[in-house]
């Protein structure tokens, strides 16, 4: 997807949420920038930050400067392009967002949107340059809840291999690990709303008396679980297959 298509230069919002991988996007956006007539480089009223984790720190500086008279009549463009949001850092960022200033306008890219809270989400104008679940990791999931727990976790091992490291010495491959999870859980959750939820009312557990209470109690725990795990992949430092694991031990056997 060319996301160049979803940008108006007559018509700019204060701030998009671009999905996608780094690589590919942050040069779309800065050929869109140029294309404003605004410098990329020697420029103070442009800025690109690029990181792993956005801290509190960090959205507290960039509130600092956004405040600053720009040394231009122009715009200011802030680009930032991190894999994590720490929580405590989007709180302050809802602030920056529920309060626009003229001719002041963010770019934000993420590997994916669930990283983020969904208040902030709706405060963007979001871009996906990809599918929100492929068909291959609903098919994926499909084969994965009906596997027996054993298989389960087998299936989860060889699906997430991440590397063991601090903060400091995470580096593209973990993150790209942490994505697949998260796509992966979307997908999870997205069959099993699907193909049970909808349709609990007919199902039993074998061998367990009031069968069909059972499986939505057990479904409840199981998305309440994947709700606390896509929150955790967010954070620096958690193990993915781990988590992902937690979530292998609560799905139902149907």
């Amino acid at each position: 997807m060319n996301i160049l298509n979803h940008l108006d230069k007559n018509n700019l919002h204060h701030a998009y949420l671009i999905e996608g991988a780094r690589e590919e996007v942050v040069p779309e956006i800065f050929k869109f920038v140029e294309s404003l007539g605004i410098k990329t480089s020697a420029n103070p009223d442009f800025s690109y930050i690029s990181m792993d984790s956005f801290k509190i720190d960090d959205a507290r500086s960039l509130k600092s400067v956004e405040y600053e008279k720009g040394f231009s009549v122009d715009k200011k463009i802030f680009i930032i392009s991190a894999n994590n949001f720490l929580l405590e850092a989007q709180n302050t960022l809802l602030k920056i967002f529920e309060e626009p200033i003229e001719n002041t306008h963010f770019f934000l890219v993420v590997p994916n949107k669930n990283v983020l809270l969904k208040t902030l989400v709706s405060r963007f104008y979001l871009i996906r340059t990809k599918e929100e679940i492929s068909a291959e990791d609903l098919k994926k999931a499909e084969k994965f809840i009906g596997m027996p727990l054993k298989n389960r976790l087998d299936f989860v091992k060889e699906l997430l291999t991440e590397e063991e490291g601090d903060e400091e010495d995470e580096n593209i491959e973990i993150i790209s690990v942490r994505a697949n999870a998260l796509n992966f859980l979307n997908a999870i959750e997205f069959e099993l709303n699907s193909k049970f939820v909808k349709n609990f009312s007919g199902l039993t557990l074998p061998g367990v008396p009031g069968g069909t209470h059972t499986i939505q109690n057990s479904l409840q725990t199981c998305f309440k679980q994947i709700f606390k795990v896509r929150e955790f992949l967010s954070q620096p430092g958690s193990s993915a297959k781990s988590l992902m694991e937690s979530v292998a031990l609560v799905i139902p056997n149907f």
